[in-house]
C-alpha cells in the first residue's frame, strides 16, 4: 500500500499520463463523480476541475507545472493591469510585457537548442545551451538533482502559451473583460482535455463556458461517448499500429528500405498523423462533453481539401484560426504590407542562405526577390496580392517553426506557404496556359534530372508529369468541345494533387520530429535527404507485390482509413447520431465491443500523442 499510493499521485517520466492509458480513466471517473456530487455551485466546480488539471500536467510533465503555475500566475495579472491601465500607451505596454514574457518563456524551452545553434553557425562561436532554472532548483534543494546542461521541453507548452497570449490579446482588444478570479483563470489556462495538445481555446469562445450550469442532454451523451470511441479507435488502430509495423522503422533507417517502402511509408505517415492528432482532439471533444463543456472543430476531413489554402481551412482549425488573428491580420492581411512583414521575410531568407552556404539557394532566393520588387515596381495594381502573398508566406513560415525548432519545419512551412501561393495564380489562369506553364516546368526538371541526376529533380520530373497528363487532358477536352466538364471527376483531381502535395512536404515535419533538439537540424536534414534518394532509385517492381503482401495489415489498415476518411459527411453524421441515439444497453455492449477490438491492437509501450512534442 505504501508503494500504491506514490505511484499513484506522483509523476514517472517513464510514462506520463496518456489519454489511452487505464490510469486517466480512473482519473477521469473520480472527476465525473466530483462534479455530479458539486452540482450547481458553479465556483466550487471551477476550483476543483482547476486543482484536477493541473494535477493532470503534473502527471504528464512532473516539475514543470510550476511553468503552467508562473504562467498562469503572471497573465492573470497581466491581464488586470492591462485593462485597469490608464492610457492607451500602458495598456499596450502591458500588452507589449505579456508577449515580451510569454514568448520568452515558449523561446527559451523550445529554441533554445535552434538559436545556439543558429548563432554558432552564423557567428562562428561555440556557446552552450544552460539551463538556468535547472540551476535555480539546484540551489534551491541544496543538491544537483537538475541537469544544467540540457534544457528539457514541456509538454504542451506552445498550447497553453497561445491560449494565455489570446486571453491578454482579447482583453487589449476589448473582446473580454478579465476574469475577476486566479482560479477560473487557471481553469481556462489548463483545462486538462486539451491541455497538452489543443484544440488551441479562445478566451472569448470558452471563458463564457466555465459560468453556465453543467448539462448534458440523452444525445449530447452518446455523441460524447462515441467521439471519445473515435479517437481511440483512430489512435491505437490506425496511428499506432501503423507507426510501429512500419512508418517509424522506414524514417529510422530508411537507407534500408526501397523506394516503394519509403514512398508507401511517407503515405502512410500522412495517415498516422492524422488519426493521432485528429483521434486526440476527438477524445479530448468527448472528455470535455461529459463535463458540459465544447471545445472547437480541430479538424474537417483535411485530405478532403482541393488546394493547400482550403488544407489549413480544415487541419488544425484553432492553430490556423489563432495564426490568422494574431499574426496574418497584424502584418497587414490581405490589406498591405508592414515593417513586420518585409523584417521577416528578410531575416529568414538571410539566415537560409548564409547557413545553407549555396550560391544556388543565394540565386533562387534572390531571383524570386528581383521578380517580385520589380512587379511591385512596374504593376502597382498587383501590389495587394503581393501583400497578401507575403503575409501568407510569413504566416506559415512562423507557423512552421511553431512546430518544431529545426529548420526542417521552417522549409514545411515554407512550402505549404508556396503552394497555397501558386495556387492562387494558378486558379486564374485558364487551361490553355495551365497545360502550357506545366509542361515547361516538366520539361524544366526533365532537363534538370538528366543534366545533374539529383534525386529531387527526378521526384519533381514525375509529379509535375502527372500533373501535366491531367491538365492536357483537360485542355483536349475544351478543344473537342466539351463545355460542360465532370465536376466531380475535376474536384476529386484536385483533391489528389493536394494530398500528394501535402503528403511529400510531410517528409521534412516527420524528419524533424522526437528528436534531440541538440541534434535536429543534423538529423532531421539527413533524413530527408536519404529518403527522396531511396524514392527517386530503380525501383524493382517485380517485388513490389510482396512487399505489399508482407505489410498487407498495414497496407489494409491504410487503405481503409483514408476510406472512411473520404467518407460523404452526411454520411458519417447520420451513423455518429444513429449511434448517439441507441438504447443505453445496446450503447453498452457496443462499447464493449469497440473497446475489445481496440485492445487487440495495442502495442506493448502506449505511444504518446505526436503532437504532445510542440
Amino acid at each position: 500500500m505504501n508503494d500504491v499510493i506514490p505511484g499513484l499521485l506522483g509523476y514517472n517520466a517513464s510514462a506520463p499520463l496518456l489519454f489511452t492509458q487505464f490510469y486517466f480513466w480512473m482519473f477521469f471517473l473520480v472527476v465525473l463523480v466530483a462534479c455530479a456530487l458539486i452540482g450547481k455551485r458553479i465556483a466550487m466546480r471551477n476550483t476543483f476541475l482547476c486543482a484536477a488539471s493541473f494535477f493532470f500536467y503534473y502527471k504528464s510533465s512532473g516539475i514543470f507545472v510550476t511553468i503552467l503555475i508562473f504562467t498562469t500566475l503572471f497573465c492573470y495579472l497581466d491581464g488586470k493591469l492591462i485593462h485597469k491601465a490608464s492610457s492607451e500607451g500602458k495598456r499596450k505596454a502591458w500588452l507589449i510585457l505579456g508577449l515580451i514574457v510569454n514568448l520568452g518563456t515558449l523561446s527559451y524551452f523550445k529554441y533554445a537548442y535552434f538559436i545556439t545553434d543558429m548563432v554558432n553557425q552564423l557567428l562562428g562561436l561555440h556557446l552552450r545551451v544552460w539551463d538556468a532554472f535547472a540551476w535555480i532548483g539546484n540551489k534551491a534543494t541544496g543538491s544537483n538533482m537538475f541537469d544544467v546542461d540540457h534544457i528539457l521541453l514541456p509538454v504542451g507548452i506552445s498550447f497553453f502559451i497561445f491560449q494565455s497570449i489570446s486571453y491578454l490579446m482579447d482583453i487589449y482588444r476589448k473582446r473580454i473583460l478579465p476574469l475577476g478570479n486566479v482560479l477560473d483563470f487557471g481553469f481556462y489556462v489548463s483545462f486538462f482535455p486539451q491541455l497538452v495538445a489543443g484544440p488551441i481555446v479562445r478566451a472569448s469562445t470558452f471563458i463564457p463556458q466555465i459560468y453556465k450550469p453543467f448539462f448534458l442532454g440523452r444525445r449530447q451523451f452518446g455523441i460524447a461517448i462515441f467521439w471519445i470511441l473515435n479517437g481511440l479507435a483512430k489512435k491505437i488502430i490506425l496511428s499506432d499500429y501503423i507507426a510501429v509495423n512500419f512508418v517509424d522503422r522506414v524514417f529510422t533507417n530508411p537507407d534500408m528500405y526501397s523506394g516503394f517502402e519509403t514512398l508507401s511509408a511517407l503515405f502512410g505517415y500522412s495517415l498516422q498523423v492524422y488519426a493521432d492528432f485528429s483521434g486526440y482532439t476527438d477524445i479530448a471533444t468527448g472528455v470535455a462533453m461529459l463535463m458540459g463543456f465544447y471545445l472547437p472543430q480541430n479538424f474537417n476531413s483535411p485530405y478532403k481539401a482541393p488546394n493547400p489554402g482550403n488544407f489549413w481551412k480544415r487541419w488544425h482549425i484553432s492553430l490556423s484560426q489563432w495564426l490568422q488573428d494574431y499574426l496574418y491580420i497584424p502584418l497587414g492581411g490581405n490589406r498591405n504590407a508592414t515593417f513586420g512583414t518585409y523584417c521577416c521575410i528578410i531575416t529568414i531568407a538571410l539566415i537560409a542562405v548564409i547557413l545553407s552556404g549555396s550560391i544556388w539557394v543565394a540565386l533562387v532566393i534572390g531571383a524570386i526577390a528581383l521578380a517580385v520588387g520589380t512587379t511591385a515596381v512596374l504593376k502597382p495594381e498587383r501590389r495587394k496580392k503581393i501583400n497578401t502573398n507575403l503575409n501568407s508566406m510569413n504566416t506559415m513560415l512562423l507557423g512552421g517553426l511553431w512546430h518544431g525548432a529545426s529548420w526542417n519545419f521552417v522549409i514545411w512551412g515554407g512550402l505549404n506557404g508556396t503552394g497555397m501561393v501558386i495556387f492562387k495564380f494558378w486558379k486564374n489562369r485558364d487551361v490553355y496556359m495551365r497545360t502550357l506553364i506545366i509542361m515547361l516546368v516538366t520539361l524544366g526538371f526533365c532537363f534538370l534530372s538528366l543534366r545533374y541526376g539529383y534525386p529531387a529533380f527526378i521526384i519533381g520530373a514525375v509529379w509535375t508529369g502527372a500533373i501535366f497528363v491531367g491538365t492536357f487532358i483537360r485542355m483536349i477536352y475544351n478543344l473537342l468541345g466539351g463545355t460542360n466538364p465532370h465536376a466531380t471527376m475535376e474536384h476529386a483531381w484536385a483533391i489528389a494533387q493536394t494530398f500528394v502535395f501535402i503528403t511529400f512536404t510531410r517528409l521534412f515535419f516527420r524528419s524533424g520530429s522526437n528528436l534531440d533538439p541538440a541534434q535536429a537540424n543534423k538529423a532531421a536534414w539527413e533524413t530527408a535527404k536519404t529518403m527522396i534518394n531511396q524514392m527517386a532509385c530503380a525501383w524493382n517492381t517485380e517485388l513490389i507485390p510482396q512487399m505489399i503482401y508482407g505489410y498487407r495489415y498495414v497496407f489494409f489498415l491504410i487503405v481503409a482509413g483514408m476510406t472512411i476518411h473520404w467518407l460523404p459527411e452526411h454520411f458519417k453524421r447520420r451513423y455518429r447520431l444513429s449511434f448517439a441515439m441507441l438504447p443505453l444497453p445496446a450503447m453498452g455492449a457496443m462499447v464493449i465491443l469497440v473497446v475489445f477490438i481496440i485492445y487487440q491492437f495495442m502495442t506493448a509501450d502506449l505511444q504518446k500523442f505526436i503532437y504532445f512534442q510542440f
